[in-house]
């Protein structure tokens, strides 16, 4: 399986369960189930970016540009894992201000239920990212690493809200750990996010330097 074929596949089934979390979301007043749609929903348009990043990385090259895209695919990391740490920054803040204001009903069991699914869904998007062998110069592999690393987080996640959801449920209470749980998640992946970032950088930062040597830069217009 190609490249770009992995990442509309996840795309796919980001799109797919977008609606149910959004939809359980608002039914349950759970936050975390709102904030893993959303992610999902910022997911979809971060694989959307990676798939032009793959694209470009593949044309020939031109006379404008003889060494063609070569850091395409880096650059589109570097905007989807950047966007991830942002995201999870915002959804930190609301779980901050809703265990602020006191944590309001949740209804545990379609938590439970919706999450369960969204984490079987994701893990198995995470697997077919797993196996993508990369290129020779590590450039889109970073690509597909910030891919995989939106998906296997969404998969903890929801296995996370998932379990707050059974909690929930089974002792009909407890409803301050929706919130709590979607602060833990969004502390560990915003950590891994931003040293994704710095590695990706780090990646860029030397080809910036070679640009000025008379080369082209490889980056994107």
């Amino acid at each position: 399986m190609s490249r770009a074929t992995r990442l509309v596949v996840v795309l796919l089934l980001n799109l797919g369960l977008v609606t149910a979390l959004v939809v359980a979301g608002l039914a349950a007043h759970s936050l975390a189930v709102l904030a893993a749609g959303a992610d999902y929903l910022a997911d979809a348009a971060a694989i959307g970016v990676s798939l032009l990043a793959v694209w470009l990385a593949g044309r020939p090259p031109t006379a404008a540009r003889p060494n063609g895209y070569p850091a395409a695919t880096t650059i589109a990391a570097l905007v989807n894992a950047g966007w991830l740490l942002v995201l999870n920054v915002l959804i930190a803040a609301a779980a901050i201000q809703r265990l602020a204001a006191g944590s309001r009903q949740v209804d545990g069991l379609p938590v439970l239920i919706v999450s369960g699914i969204a984490a079987m869904v994701m893990l198995a998007g995470a697997l077919i990212l797993r196996g993508d062998p990369g290129d020779d110069d590590g450039a889109g592999d970073l690509n597909v690493r910030a891919v995989l690393l939106d998906t296997a987080a969404d998969t903890a996640a929801a296995a996370g809200v998932a379990g707050s959801g059974a909690i929930i449920f089974g002792t009909g209470g407890w409803y301050w750990l929706d919130p709590v749980t979607a602060l833990a998640i969004a502390i560990v992946v915003g950590f891994l996010a931003q040293k994704l970032v710095r590695e990706i950088t780090a990646r860029l930062r030397p080809a910036g330097g070679r640009s000025g040597g008379g080369g082209s830069s490889g980056c994107l217009p």
